[in-house]
């Protein structure tokens, strides 16, 4: 029997009701109209956004948020046409490599693009040594830099995140692992940029980090709240729709209705419209 939902498991509703405004902040579309970059290691079917707003409706969500994804490298057609379906309650992550003039960066933005995205977990989009000119190229359109690394390599650049010219977003809960909360430097360095104020974080990816693979995890509760109590003014929550590392079988697909509904385990009701509504709207410049 067909799943009801593309790319998601279950099929009953969440828990949970979605305030007015929720925005989904991390998804990706996949087309096969656009080739994959040379080395990449995803390669997921087609994601459509016909498929998404199935789940948007299932969600109770109204906002996204698209990021480019690894399979793509810096070549942005994909989230641009999927950007170009949802309208203006989406907005866009692109992945750049410099070489864009400032005319072909004011059309991202006029699109809807609001940050761009390193990810240095895959070893075929981007490097360390891009992270602070690719910051000063988009600091002064208001974008942020998103970050995608393992905790060794975050704890590394430290210096150089402390200073960043541009606000930074890390992506899938900074990709620590319940067992490092607490005891590993680039944890530490994450609750710090929160509570300055210069990062944010998403409340995403809890079955990537989860070493049972599932969101359901009791380990992601101390760490999840702990980034809440770092500062809830600069947390913001994703589904990572269409799941392409669960789609390769690294994982089992997740139920994103069980994803809202754990984020409210973690956030409790006074804190859950400041980061499905509040959150996204001051970081991605939705209509408050």
């Amino acid at each position: 029997m067909a799943a009801l939902y593309a790319y998601s498991s279950g099929d009953a509703r969440p828990a949970t009701a979605a305030p007015p405004g929720t925005c989904d902040c991390h998804i990706h579309a996949y087309d096969a109209r656009y080739p994959a970059v040379k080395g990449a290691r995803l390669l997921p079917p087609d994601a459509s956004m016909a498929q998404y707003r199935a789940i948007q409706a299932r969600l109770g969500t109204q906002r996204a948020v698209l990021v480019t994804p690894s399979t793509y490298g810096a070549d942005n057609r994909a989230m641009l046409d999927a950007l170009a379906q949802l309208g203006g309650q989406a907005r866009g992550v692109a992945v750049i490599d410099g070489s864009e003039s400032d005319a072909q960066l004011q059309a991202l933005h006029d699109a809807g693009v609001r940050g761009i995205r390193l990810n240095l977990s895959l070893g075929v989009t981007s490097r360390a040594d891009q992270i602070l000119p690719l910051a000063a190229r988009v600091a002064p359109l208001g974008w942020h830099v998103q970050l995608l690394m393992p905790p060794e390599r975050l704890a590394q650049l430290d210096g150089l995140l402390s200073a960043l010219p541009a606000p930074i977003v890390f992506d899938h809960m900074a990709r620590i692992s319940p067992a490092q909360a607490g005891a590993h430097p680039a944890h530490a360095l994450v609750l710090r940029l929160l509570g300055q104020g210069r990062a944010w974080l998403k409340l995403s990816g809890g079955y990537l980090v989860s070493p049972r693979h599932s969101v359901e995890d009791p380990a992601l509760d101390a760490l999840a709240r702990g980034y809440l109590d770092a500062n809830p003014e600069r947390i913001v929550w994703g589904s990572d729709w269409p799941h392409a590392s669960a789609s390769a079988g690294m994982q089992p697909m997740p139920d994103d209705a069980r994803q809202l509904d754990r984020l409210a385990d973690w956030a409790g009701s006074a804190r859950l419209r400041q980061v499905l509504v509040h959150n996204p709207a001051a970081l991605y410049g939705f209509a408050a």
